[in-house]
């Protein structure tokens, strides 16, 4: 009998052998694949987010799945902490998964006692231990919740009042973006909870219990996307990232709040502007982490030269990642374009096929712009019958207003290159600004004095050092041993 082939196979077998290729190759790199048949909103700002997981939340039947990076005790976090309680001791299933670093100052166990006292289950991500030294720099940087196996959303925004801005002070809201999903794509987003879940102690029992809803399967809506859960190591929104900058051929559009490229990267947006693409950068103009504005900027100046547009918000702070390509393209979710998010952190993102709302992101981005100033290159000058190397135009100052994750570690990889540059003596380094070097001899400088006139100063914490990794090791290497018993 000759077999002819599922319909979606001859479907598959009538695509273009170059779009065939590009999801293959797309499915590759994101680790993910294509579901089609789901019903994706917009949501622009903090408030329009609160109101619609609020929502989703008071309304849940079986079960509430929250996970985000900071949840702070203020009158927002405390609202949610209420509609959680609430629906856990009317019996629905919530687990919440907070991030140690995120929430550390912000909320804390007397915090989330009222939940945990109504039926609720809460955790804390990757907190410090002994046998695991270093563990602590993978941070949980996902902004997702789940409601039912129905409603799904994912996003920039943390549950913090910090977000909606301060109309008492003249701070305006942050600037932040996120979706709300419904058809099969929920389903992933559930998935991606709970391995991070499991990752955290024992398995989310309760929920294996609960049948899957039957309009979890059912198409939603027309829009096609890919759940990406990047997980430390795997990299698989930077190996997606690279790969969009290869093939955007018209447009390609970023939103960043905390842009530190590493060379690759930054190499990948150079060829394709120097490639006719309309490249742009709309990042932070007032970062909540200055050091991290700083480091950024530094890297202006070549991308600007390869014809890169870059654009910093006039507001207060510009925290959504987003990435809108030729119309058709586009990308939502938590990851920031620097190692920490590409290479470190867990994070979670939609990378979305779908022309509508492709168009939806690409005009919420010009009416960004109209909110931004364009920073380019001056005009060279001429002194004393000698040229003047072009300066980039002087950014405002930068105000501190409190916020989300450090970046100081990504930012610390912009002088680390410097400085590389500058011992290498390798050519890059006449495309790097002086700013990191300066900043990099200064910090050297300072450390050898230290060492020259107060030498405890430095061997004493050196010591401590050095006696934490031993401990560590030798909880490691007693543990391996009784494993090994076992």
């Amino acid at each position: 009998m000759l077999y002819t082939g599922s319909v979606t196979a001859k479907i598959r077998n009538r695509e273009p052998p170059r779009r065939r290729l590009a999801q293959r190759m797309l499915s590759r790199a994101a680790g993910a694949p294509l579901l089609g048949g789901n019903a994706i909103e917009l949501l622009i700002d903090a408030a329009a987010h609160f109101d619609a997981w609020l929502q989703a939340i008071r309304g849940a039947q079986t079960r509430v799945l929250l996970e985000n990076y900071i949840i702070r005790d203020d009158e927002i976090g405390r609202e949610f902490r209420a509609a959680l309680a609430e629906r856990a001791q009317a019996g629905v299933l919530v687990a919440v998964v907070v991030d140690w670093l995120g929430c550390l100052g912000q909320s804390g166990s007397r915090f989330w006692a009222p939940l945990r006292a109504a039926g609720g289950q809460v955790r804390v991500f990757n907190a410090p231990r002994l046998g695991e030294p270093l563990a602590w720099i993978s941070r949980d940087h996902r902004k997702l919740l789940v409601v039912d196996g129905v409603h799904g959303f994912l996003s920039g925004v943390c549950i913090s009042a910090k977000w909606l801005g301060n109309p008492a002070r003249e701070i305006p809201p942050w600037r932040d973006t996120g979706v709300a999903l419904h058809g099969p794509a929920v389903g992933e987003l559930e998935a991606a909870f709970v391995q991070t879940w499991n990752s955290t102690g024992a398995a989310l029992a309760a929920l294996a219990a609960l049948a899957p809803p039957p309009a979890a399967a059912q198409p939603a809506g027309a829009g096609a996307l890919r759940v990406v859960a990047t997980e430390p190591v795997r990299a698989r929104v930077y190996r997606l990232d690279l790969l969009i900058a290869s093939m955007a051929r018209r447009t390609l559009w970023l939103t960043d709040a905390y842009f530190v490229g590493i060379a690759p990267y930054v190499q990948a947006l150079m060829e394709a502007a120097r490639d006719g693409v309309d490249v742009r950068m709309l990042v932070p103009g007032s970062s909540d982490i200055a050091v991290v504005a700083s480091m950024s900027r530094s890297g202006y100046r070549p991308l600007l030269k390869a014809g890169i547009r870059v654009y910093e918000w006039n507001g207060s702070m510009l925290h959504a990642k987003s990435a809108v390509v030729d119309g058709l393209w586009s990308r939502v979710g938590s990851s920031n374009l620097n190692v920490a998010s590409w290479m470190g952190n867990r994070e979670i993102d939609v990378a979305v096929e779908d022309g509508g709302f492709a168009h939806q992101l690409a005009d919420q981005y010009e009416r960004d712009l109209q909110h931004a100033t364009e920073i380019v290159l001056a005009p060279r000058l001429f002194r004393r019958g000698e040229r003047v190397r072009n300066r980039t135009a002087r950014p405002h100052r930068v105000r501190r207003v409190g916020g989300s994750s450090s970046r100081a570690a990504a930012g610390a990889l912009r002088i680390a290159n410097s400085v590389g540059a500058a011992l290498a003596n390798r050519r890059v380094l006449a495309e790097t600004s002086r700013t990191p070097l300066l900043t990099g001899a200064l910090w050297l400088a300072a450390l050898a004095l230290v060492a020259i006139l107060r030498p405890a100063w430095v061997s004493w914490p050196l010591a401590a050092l050095a006696a934490w990794f031993a401990l560590n090791m030798g909880v490691r290497a007693w543990r391996t041993r009784g494993r090994r018993r076992n």
